[in-house]
């Protein structure tokens, strides 16, 4: 699917805006589990889950399973132009992500973090 990507369908993918937060944010972390996000963009679990659902059928994000959680990345396979428009958009609306961001370091902070992604 990867391989396929156009301008076009990334763009789409990416036109709601809690998918492009969603994405924004993994690709400036690396990779977050489902918990992180509900708790990054105050989302509902079944709302996250339906977004990141949409993000790995259009190529641009990949799973992975660590007992009862599930952490996404970008797609290993991603094309660079995708990666590069990632990266400008991220660096370029840093206020646009912050309240994201915060929350997110905000959730890091806390003790036991890791009960709170169950």
């Amino acid at each position: 699917m990867v391989e396929h990507l156009t301008p076009a369908t990334v763009f789409k993918c990416l036109s709601d805006e809690t998918r492009a937060r969603i994405t924004l944010l993994i690709a400036g972390e690396g990779e977050l589990c489902v918990c992180e996000l509900t708790a990054a963009l105050e989302q509902s679990q079944p709302k996250i889950s339906r977004h990141l659902s949409l993000l790995r059928g259009c190529g641009i994000l990949e799973d992975r399973r660590q007992g009862q959680w599930v952490y996404y990345r970008l797609h290993p396979h991603l094309p660079d132009w995708v990666h590069d428009m990632l990266q400008v958009v991220l660096l370029a609306n840093k206020r646009w992500m912050r309240p994201d961001a915060e929350r997110l370091e905000g959730m890091r902070d806390r003790p036991g973090r890791l009960a709170a992604c169950s």
